[in-house]
C-alpha cells in the first residue's frame, strides 16, 4: 500500500474498532434476544398460573375481554421521552382452560377464528412456538394437578422483536455518535506520534551537504531511534570514507611529486651535460624514475579498485603455482643481493581467488622481503593446509621491524623507521586489501630464526587437499649465482 502512513493507520484502527464494535453489537443483540425470550416465557407462565386459579365466572368474563399484554404503549407513560422500547404492535394474549376431562371451561373467541379451539394439548407443561392462521405464536401450557385444570396461553411472536430492536438501538446509537469523534482523536494522536519523523525529515532537508555530523532530533521515540541511528551510521561511514579519500589523494600527490621532481632534475642534467656518458647516466635515472612512478600509479589504481569494493571473479587456483611465478619474477633482484629463495610446503593446496591479484600479493611480499632483507640472506615461501585453511607464509632474515611499527605496516605510505631502501609504502597495504577481499586473515610477526619479518596469510581452502608426502620439503630453491 502506497500513500500516507497517517491515513493508513487511521483507516486500520477505525476498521478494527468498527469490526470489534460490530461483533460486540451482534453478541449483545443475540444475548438480548435470548434474555427477552426467557423473560416472555416466564411472563406467559405467570399469566397461565393466574388463569388456573380463577373461577368459572371470572374466566368467562376475561374470555370476552381483551388481554393487552403490552408493558408500555406509545405515549402511555407521561414521563417517557424515548420511544425505543414502546410496544407499537398489537399484543393481545389468548387463552384456553380445560378441565380434567379435557372439556373447555373458557377460552378466547379468537381461537375459533384461528382454528385453534380444538388444537391438541401438549402432554407436559412448557413453552413452544406454533403457527396459527399463517402467523407465528408463542404458547405456554400449564397442567395444574391440584385443580385438575390445563391452561394454555398464546401470544403473537412479533411481541419480542420490538423490545429487542429497542435494546439494539440503544447500544448502537452511542457507537454511531462516538465514531466520528473517535476518528478525529485517532487522526490527531497518530499525527502527534509521527511528529518525530517530520522533525527528522526537516533536519535532513535543511542540512548542508558538507555537514556530516550525526543527526540530533532530541529524545526520539523507540520506533524512530533505529532510523536515526541508521542515518547517523551512514553519515559516519560517509565521513570516514571522504576523510580517507582526501588523505589518500594528498598522500598520493605527495608520493608522485617526489619521483616526478627527480625525473625533472635528471632530464635537466641530461640536457645541460655535454658529456655523452653523463648524459646516458642521467637518462638511465630518468627511466628508473619513470618506472618507479608507473609502478606507484599501478598500485594506486589497484587500491582504488579494491576500495571501491569492485567484485572480482574467483576461481580455484594452486597457490604454489602462483608462488613459483612470483619467485621467478623477483629472481634477478634476489641474485643482485645474493639472497636465496626457497618455496616449500604443499604443492597441491588450492584457494578460491583471482590469479592476477594473488600474483600481485605474492610479488609485493617477495619484493619487500628481498628489498629489506640483508645481503646474502634467505627468503622462504611456505604453503600449508590445515582445518580447511591454506596458510601462505613469506619470511626473511633481515633486520626486521620494530614492534611499535608492526601495527602500522599495512597503513598506506607508511615506512618503518630506519629503512633505507626506496619504496612507496603501499606494498603491505595492497597485500592487506587483497587478503581482505578474499576473506583471508593477515598476521605480521618475526621471520627466519626470530630475525626479519614474517607475513602469514590464511585463506579459506577451495577443497580438502590430499595429504602430500612432500609436505615441508622444498618445491623450488633459487640460490644466488
Amino acid at each position: 500500500m502506497i500513500g500516507s502512513i497517517r491515513r493508513r493507520l487511521v483507516l486500520l484502527v477505525l476498521a478494527s474498532i468498527v469490526l470489534i464494535w460490530g461483533i460486540a453489537l451482534m453478541s449483545s443483540y443475540r444475548q438480548a434476544t435470548r434474555e427477552v425470550g426467557e423473560w416472555e416465557e416466564a411472563r406467559l407462565a405467570e399469566l397461565a398460573q393466574i388463569l388456573a386459579i380463577l373461577d368459572q365466572h371470572n374466566l368467562n368474563t376475561l374470555a370476552n375481554a381483551r388481554i393487552d399484554v403490552r408493558e408500555e404503549e406509545k405515549g402511555g407513560d407521561p414521563g417517557a421521552n424515548d420511544d425505543d422500547d414502546d410496544d407499537t404492535l398489537p399484543r393481545d394474549a389468548l387463552f384456553q382452560v380445560r378441565n380434567a376431562n379435557g372439556d373447555v371451561l373458557a377460552g378466547s373467541p379468537q381461537l375459533r377464528d384461528l382454528h385453534a379451539w380444538d388444537l391438541p394439548v401438549p402432554p407436559e407443561s412448557g413453552a413452544q412456538t406454533i403457527t396459527l392462521g399463517g402467523q407465528m405464536w408463542h404458547s405456554f401450557t400449564l397442567r395444574d394437578t391440584a385443580l385438575g385444570h390445563t391452561v394454555r396461553v398464546f401470544e403473537p411472536a412479533n411481541t419480542r422483536s420490538d423490545l429487542v430492536s429497542g435494546v439494539a438501538s440503544r447500544i448502537a446509537r452511542p457507537t454511531l455518535v462516538a465514531l466520528p469523534v473517535l476518528a478525529l482523536l485517532v487522526w490527531i494522536s497518530i499525527g502527534l506520534s509521527l511528529a518525530p519523523l517530520k522533525t527528522l525529515s526537516g533536519a535532513i532537508r535543511v542540512r548542508d551537504i558538507n555537514r556530516l555530523e550525526p543527526v540530533d532530533i532530541g529524545r526520539a521515540p523507540t520506533e524512530v531511534r533505529p532510523l536515526v541511528d541508521a542515518i547517523n551510521l551512514v553519515l559516519s561511514r560517509l565521513r570516514h570514507s571522504i576523510e580517507r579519500e582526501r588523505a589518500f589523494t594528498a598522500d598520493a600527490a605527495h608520493e608522485l611529486k617526489t619521483p616526478l621532481a627527480a625525473i625533472k632534475v635528471q632530464a635537466q642534467v641530461a640536457l645541460a651535460e655535454p658529456d655523452a656518458a653523463l648524459q646516458r647516466l642521467a637518462m638511465e635515472r630518468v627511466v628508473l624514475g619513470v618506472d618507479r612512478s608507473a609502478r606507484l600509479a599501478e598500485q594506486l589504481l589497484l587500491l582504488a579498485r579494491l576500495d571501491a569494493h569492485e567484485k572480482l571473479s574467483s576461481e580455484p587456483i594452486v597457490a604454489a603455482s602462483i608462488a613459483r611465478d612470483a619467485l621467478l619474477a623477483n629472481e634477478r633482484n634476489a641474485q643482485q643481493k645474493g639472497i636465496s629463495v626457497a618455496l616449500t610446503g604443499d604443492p597441491r593446496a588450492e584457494i578460491d581467488a583471482e590469479p592476477v591479484l594473488i600474483g600481485i600479493l605474492l610479488d609485493n611480499l617477495l619484493d619487500n622481503a628481498i628489498k629489506y632483507g640483508k645481503t646474502g640472506g634467505k627468503v622462504e615461501i611456505d604453503i600449508r593446509q590445515a582445518d580447511q585453511r591454506v596458510l601462505l607464509t613469506v619470511r626473511d632474515d633481515g633486520p626486521g621491524v620494530a614492534p611499535a611499527d608492526l601495527d602500522h605496516l599495512t597503513h598506506r605510505f607508511f615506512r618503518a623507521t630506519g629503512n633505507q631502501a626506496t619504496g612507496s609504502g603501499l606494498g603491505l597495504s595492497i597485500v592487506a586489501r587483497i587478503a581482505e577481499h578474499f576473506d583471508a586473515i593477515l598476521n605480521l610477526g618475526t621471520g627466519i630464526g626470530g630475525d626479519g619479518l614474517g607475513v602469514d596469510i590464511s585463506f579459506p581452502a577451495h577443497r580438502a587437499a590430499p595429504v602430500s608426502g612432500t609436505d615441508g620439503e622444498p618445491m623450488l630453491v633459487r640460490k644466488p649465482a
